[in-house]
């Protein structure tokens, strides 16, 4: 293993715990600005994967449950970004297979918010598409497109601090063995289908997009879990949000996010 999974906590422990998934580039450097319009009124979990090309979705929800065993966290909200809502959904099942074995599980999940999440991808094509071109990059192109991104983030985000903080960071992790990474986990979601998770869920389940999104069509999501997840409590889309619907509207995000959790 390159490295291990890694937790940082945001918060005292007498406050609702979130627990952030992220997408497909794994870590915690493009949550920054959502964690500042939080405000301090979560304890708020982040994670960075470890940089695996064997591991399953599986093996990615025992993983996080053993960290947060070790960090004392027993229950919590799970928010699922992108990628995120794929080791949501094993963790998901996960429960629901000791609940049915009437086993203890070693975290209870109190509910789930999807962000720009999904439960079987929608354009499974585009996955493969993405799969591949994704391996056949040079690592030159690879870099190009990372330093690319840098300097439109440190314009787009230049009056938010909480962002451009990590910036930094972000561009430092993007090696080609992170490239690698990504392409792994592009060939764990083409062959995940937790729709009968989904359906079967007694969970809360909630839905946020951005509206322009064209890596996860969310018209296709929410008519899906409208018509399929009897436990589907809200959808909603954010005008002014792109895929990274938490890094892109980060305070109607958090606004939405607490008032979720805030439900009885």
């Amino acid at each position: 293993m390159p490295e291990e999974l890694q937790l940082r906590i945001h918060g005292d422990a007498s406050l609702p715990t979130l627990i952030y998934l992220p997408g497909l580039h794994g870590d915690w450097t493009l949550v920054g600005g959502f964690l500042q319009a939080l405000d301090g009124r979560v304890r708020f979990v982040e994670i960075t994967y470890p940089r695996t090309l064997a591991w399953s979705l599986d093996d990615y929800a025992a993983a996080i449950e053993t960290a947060l065993a070790q960090k004392g966290i027993t229950s919590g909200w799970l928010l699922g970004e992108s990628f995120g809502s794929q080791p949501l959904w094993a963790m998901v099942g996960r429960a629901s297979s000791r609940a049915d074995a009437c086993a203890k599980p070693p975290f209870q999940i109190e509910g789930v918010i999807l962000a720009g999440g999904f439960v079987k991808h929608p354009m499974r094509w585009t996955i493969w598409l993405a799969e591949r071109l994704t391996g056949r990059m040079s690592n030159m192109l690879f870099v190009w497109i990372i330093f690319s991104y840098a300097k439109i983030a440190k314009f787009r985000y230049r009056n938010s601090p909480g962002v451009l903080a990590r910036v930094d960071e972000f561009v430092a992790r993007r090696t080609d063995l992170d490239r690698r990474a990504a392409q792994h986990r592009l060939h764990l979601i083409a062959g995940f289908d937790p729709r009968p998770i989904a359906r079967q869920t007694k969970l809360p389940v909630f839905g946020l997009s951005g509206i322009l999104d064209p890596i996860v069509p969310w018209p296709l999501v929410r008519r899906w879990l409208k018509r399929n997840c009897p436990t589907l409590r809200d959808y909603k889309v954010i005008k002014s949000a792109d895929h990274n619907v938490l890094g892109t509207a980060p305070k109607r995000a958090a606004r939405q996010v607490l008032e979720w959790m805030n439900r009885r």
